[in-house]
C-alpha cells in the first residue's frame, strides 16, 4: 500500500479544481492507497509537503530523497510556472552545498536525483501535452501508483532557479512586433552573437514550450532527455527581391551544448521563464541536470 501526498498549488475554492483533486484521491482510495491532501500558498507549507519524502539520515548529514518512494507526490498545478516552483524547492531542500558535494552524485551534475512526481493539470499547461503525461484525475492516480517513471532533465541557472520547459528572451511593442536587442549569447564554446546583432528572440530549451517566432520553428525538435540544452537565435534581415518591396525575414542561429550565457547590452531585457515573466539586468547562465527530475508515466496493460 502507497502513500501519496496530493498537494495543489491553487485555492481549492474553485469548483472546478476542487473536484479534481478529490476526484484523484478518491481514485487512489479506491485502488488501497491512504492519501492526504493539502493546499499550499507559501513556501514554508510547500516544503512541509516536500520534507515528507526525505530518505533516512546519512552519515555526511546531508538530506537527499528517499529511493525507494515509500511516499509519493502528485502535484496539482494550473501552470508550468507552478510545476516548476515545486521543483525549485526539492532542488533548495535536496542540493548539497558545493563545499560538501557527496561521491554519490553523478559528475555531471549538482543534486541527486529527485523524486518523481505525478502531475494534475488544472488548466492550461503546455509542459503537460508536450511530454504526453496523462491529463485526467484517474489517470494520475494509475499512473502514481504504478511503477514507470521518465527522468527528464532540468536546467539550474545562477540567479539561483531553475528552468523545465524553457525561456523566451526578448519583448515586443504595443502592436505585439518583437523589439531588436543586443547582446553576447554562447552556447558552449560557441557564440551565436558578439553583440553586434539585432536579436528579435532567444529561446534557450529544454523541451518544446518557446520554439516558435511568428509560426517561424525557432528550433528542431528540443527533447526534454537527451542531456542538452537547445539554443535559438532570431535575427532579423532585410531581403530585397528583384520585383516587390523590401521584406523582412529571420535568421535563426541554432546551437545545443551543456550550457548557455546570456550578456545582454540593454538596461532590462524581459523573459518568460516556463510562462512566468522577469526581466534580465546582468549576465546569466543556464547548465543542463541531466535526468534530475522525473515524472510518473502511463502504466502498462500488464500492471494494471
Amino acid at each position: 500500500m502507497h502513500d501519496v501526498l496530493v498537494l495543489s498549488l491553487v485555492d481549492g475554492g474553485e469548483c472546478g479544481t476542487r473536484a479534481a483533486v478529490l476526484h484523484c484521491a478518491d481514485a487512489l482510495r479506491e485502488a488501497g492507497a491512504r492519501v492526504e491532501t493539502f493546499v499550499a500558498g507559501s513556501d514554508h507549507e510547500i516544503d512541509d509537503v516536500i520534507s515528507r519524502l526525505d530518505g533516512p539520515p546519512r552519515p555526511d548529514g546531508l538530506v537527499f530523497p528517499d529511493d525507494e518512494a515509500k511516499t509519493r507526490l502528485i502535484v496539482a498545478v494550473e501552470s508550468d510556472g507552478q510545476l516548476r516552483h515545486v521543483i525549485r524547492r526539492m532542488v533548495r531542500r535536496y542540493a548539497p552545498p558545493p563545499s560538501r558535494r557527496p561521491d554519490d552524485i553523478a559528475t555531471n551534475r549538482t543534486i541527486p536525483d529527485l523524486p518523481a512526481i505525478g502531475v494534475l493539470p488544472l488548466a492550461g499547461t503546455s509542459l503537460v501535452p508536450g511530454l504526453g503525461l496523462p491529463t485526467t484525475p484517474a489517470q494520475v492516480a494509475a499512473t502514481v501508483l504504478g511503477q514507470r517513471t521518465r527522468r527528464l532533465d532540468l536546467l539550474r541557472h545562477d540567479g539561483g532557479s531553475v528552468t523545465l520547459d524553457g525561456v523566451l528572451l526578448g519583448g515586443t511593442d504595443d502592436q505585439g512586433t518583437p523589439i531588436a536587442w543586443r547582446g553576447r549569447i554562447e552556447v558552449d564554446d560557441a557564440v551565436l552573437s558578439e553583440g553586434n546583432d539585432p536579436i528579435v528572440a532567444l529561446s534557450v530549451a529544454n523541451a518544446g514550450g518557446t520554439s516558435t517566432l511568428d509560426g517561424l520553428p525557432l528550433h528542431a525538435g528540443p527533447r526534454p532527455d537527451d542531456g542538452l540544452i537547445d539554443v535559438a537565435v532570431a535575427v532579423p534581415i532585410a531581403h530585397k527581391p528583384l520585383l516587390g518591396k523590401p521584406r523582412m525575414r529571420y535568421e535563426v542561429r541554432r546551437a545545443s551544448g551543456r550550457a548557455v550565457a546570456v550578456t545582454p547590452h540593454g538596461a532590462e531585457l524581459p523573459f518568460l521563464d516556463d510562462g512566468v515573466a522577469g526581466v534580465l539586468t546582468r549576465k546569466r547562465s543556464w547548465w543542463i541536470e541531466p535526468g534530475a527530475w522525473s515524472v510518473y508515466t502511463a502504466v502498462r496493460e500488464e500492471e494494471r
